[in-house]
């Protein structure tokens, strides 16, 4: 897959973030020397992850609706459950879809790929060089940025006085515990 589902819900702007997104993942996966097949469910990942963001409220809680959190993290949940209806079967990739805002101690490799790189695409317009830094050590470091980008991700819902959902304590504790090994 390379582009937009149809039934993708997003702004001009969601658009090229959506693309630079896909664009850092396929660089990873081929600095990585992944296979095909891995770097065809990578971007199929970057393509759906968020493709319903700009969707309405009522859509997403229609199509996630045992999903209580609030509406600014829908959209991954929602997402994955329309990629699921239009025949998306792989787990790994509507897990990283689904848990891309908030981590998942369950991810496979698209999953952990998938969380950094929607941080570190370089559009996003705060602390770009370190950003920059760390979306160039990743094809050689991948658990070392992930450990980083956790840290920077879930530092920030502190900050912001976000309820931490147990998806991410767990997903924090687990890349702090392989760290240590």
């Amino acid at each position: 897959m390379s582009g937009l589902p149809y039934w993708a819900r997003v702004s001009s702007e969601r658009v090229r973030h959506i693309e630079r997104v896909a664009r850092l993942m396929h660089r990873w996966a081929e600095a990585m020397a992944l296979s095909a097949g891995e770097q065809e469910r990578w971007l199929r990942a970057a393509w759906f992850h968020d493709a319903l963001r700009d969707a309405s409220e009522a859509e997403l809680r229609q199509l996630a609706p045992d999903e209580s959190g609030p509406v600014e993290l829908l959209h991954g949940p929602a997402a994955a459950v329309r990629a699921e209806r239009e025949g998306e079967d792989d787990p790994g990739i509507l897990s990283a879809i689904r848990w891309h805002s908030v981590g998942s101690a369950h991810w496979d490799q698209v999953g952990r790929a998938l969380y950094c790189a929607d941080f570190l695409e370089p559009g996003r317009s705060f602390d770009r060089e370190a950003r920059a830094a760390l979306a160039e050590r990743y094809p050689s470091a991948p658990e070392a940025v992930l450990l980083d980008v956790a840290g920077r991700r879930v530092g920030w819902m502190v900050r912001s006085g976000w309820v931490i959902p147990e998806t991410t304590w767990r997903f924090w504790n687990q890349v702090v515990g392989e760290s240590s090994r």
